[in-house]
């Protein structure tokens, strides 16, 4: 028999997801006696702790992201691309959008997606970030408006284009206000003739009384002193109400803005309903200590998509650590099954976690103790982000483009795609929902008027 007939004789084991929990768990079945087959909807592995620097033209998309196939050849497994739709857990199946897969041991790690808390109409106004599509659009969208201000004759319009509005201070929300800062203080004058990009208003939006509200209240105080010193408006305690084509309503307040970035919540892949079992609020499994599916053994679930607790009954948190280390513990309680010994239950390793808040700013907790800042903790941060990029192109790439940034101020990646962008789209202002007025009105005529532009149940992030 050829090799490939006598691995067709192995337990089939199928992975849902290419990102860092299903990466790590394909990796780590190289050599059991296993057949491998990953599915992903995309071509390639995503580093997403660095999409925020795609979308602010700090970095290009190939340098934060690898093909599946070229870092999984050589474990021998399968690649297959193709969107999943839900799992059949009785007749053992994955269910594709074109086809399904029989497996002997499911491995999901599907991750999560964008909420918009019920308000799902503003995902047209307001793009989260989650994939590289979504990069690239912000991307367009931020410059374009810089476009659009240099030829814009109406004041009006032309100041709506330059507030930009980042609705969710956790790390992905502080992280996008730092760099948009920058952008505008420092990478941009000089390059237009009929507008200040020092002029831009950074608004940073958030529901509860502070920025980064999963840090310890030092380290939040920090981050918000430099977000501030860097131009940052914030906006703690504000509850978003209504977004539109033109702007934000925080209450009866409107912020007139015509880019608005959504960073405020995040809902569990759609994979997770059709298993069948017990989901938390945020739409995640509630999986065993063995990061299996209750009643189904031969399932595990692991990154975003899991809901478990650490050993001080704290829930893991949503980082690429834990993805990493969840993936790797089920491909090793796998191997235990395999050779007929109990599964053992997951424990994990909290090494720590920052957020960046600009050039050569950071705040961080390493190993649940060690509080960072300042620059000590954006060198920890860019060490980190360093060693777990995959590939030493990717490392090498990241490294230049990180020192040409640092040192020039300089964004290499400025790149507008897409059609040219047109002036007189912006005076196409339809009505507001639920009875406001007409968008085309200056920020005055909000402030008095907004109040019948609130939908009837209000957004909480």
């Amino acid at each position: 028999m050829s090799p490939k007939s006598k691995r067709e004789d192995l337990p089939h084991v199928v992975i849902l997801g290419g990102g860092f929990a299903g990466l790590y768990a394909a990796r780590h079945l190289y050599k059991a006696p296993v057949r491998v087959t990953l599915v992903d909807r995309q071509n390639h592995h995503l580093f997403q702790p660095l999409l925020y620097q795609v979308a602010t033209a700090t970095l290009s998309p190939s340098e934060i992201a690898a093909p599946l196939r070229a870092l999984l050849g050589r474990h021998q497994v399968g690649v297959v691309l193709a969107e999943v739709t839900g799992v059949d857990t009785a007749g053992k199946r994955v269910l594709l959008s074109d086809g399904e897969l029989k497996y002997d041991y499911l491995v999901v790690a599907t991750g999560a997606t964008h909420s918009y808390f019920g308000n799902d109409k503003w995902a047209a106004f307001a793009p989260g970030l989650k994939s590289i599509e979504d990069a690239v659009q912000i991307r367009r969208r931020i410059l374009v408006a810089f476009e659009l201000a240099e030829r814009e004759p109406d004041p009006e319009i032309r100041r709506s284009l330059l507030n930009f509005v980042i609705i969710g201070a956790g790390p992905t929300g502080v992280e996008l206000a730092g760099s948009l800062a920058e952008i505008s203080r420092h990478s941009l004058p000089g390059d237009f003739r009929n507008i200040d990009p020092k002029q831009a208003r950074i608004i940073l939006i958030e529901g509860v009384d502070r920025v980064l509200p999963a840090y310890p209240d030092d380290l939040s105080s920090k981050a918000l002193r430099t977000l501030e010193k860097l131009g940052v408006e914030v906006r703690t305690g504000a509850r978003v109400t209504n977004i539109n084509e033109e702007g934000v309503f925080i209450g009866t307040e409107f912020i007139p803005a015509r880019t608005v970035l959504w960073a405020a919540g995040v809902a569990a892949s759609p994979v997770a309903r059709s298993l069948g079992v017990e989901l938390d609020r945020a739409g995640r499994v509630l999986v065993t200590p063995e990061l299996t599916v209750p009643g189904h053994e031969d399932v595990f679930v692991v990154g975003d998509l899991a809901s478990i607790n650490d050993a001080d009954g704290k829930p893991v948190p949503g980082l690429a650590p834990a993805a990493m280390q969840e993936g790797k513990h089920a491909a090793h309680n796998i191997r235990r099954r395999l050779q007929g010994k109990p599964m053992e239950p997951f424990s994990y390793w909290d090494r720590g976690s920052y957020a960046v808040i600009g050039r050569g700013h950071a705040v961080g907790i390493a190993f649940r103790r060690f509080k960072q800042s300042g620059f000590t903790a954006w060198m920890a941060w860019l060490l980190i982000h360093i060693t777990f990029l995959i590939g030493f192109r990717s490392r090498l790439a990241v490294l230049l483009d990180w020192a040409y940034s640092y040192l020039t101020f300089g964004k290499s990646a400025r790149i507008i795609t897409g059609p040219a962008p047109r002036l007189d789209r912006l005076r196409r202002a339809p009505a507001l929902p639920e009875g406001g007025e007409k968008a085309s009105l200056p920020e005055s005529h909000y402030a008095a008027k907004a109040s019948g532009a609130e939908p009837v149940t209000p957004a909480r992030h």
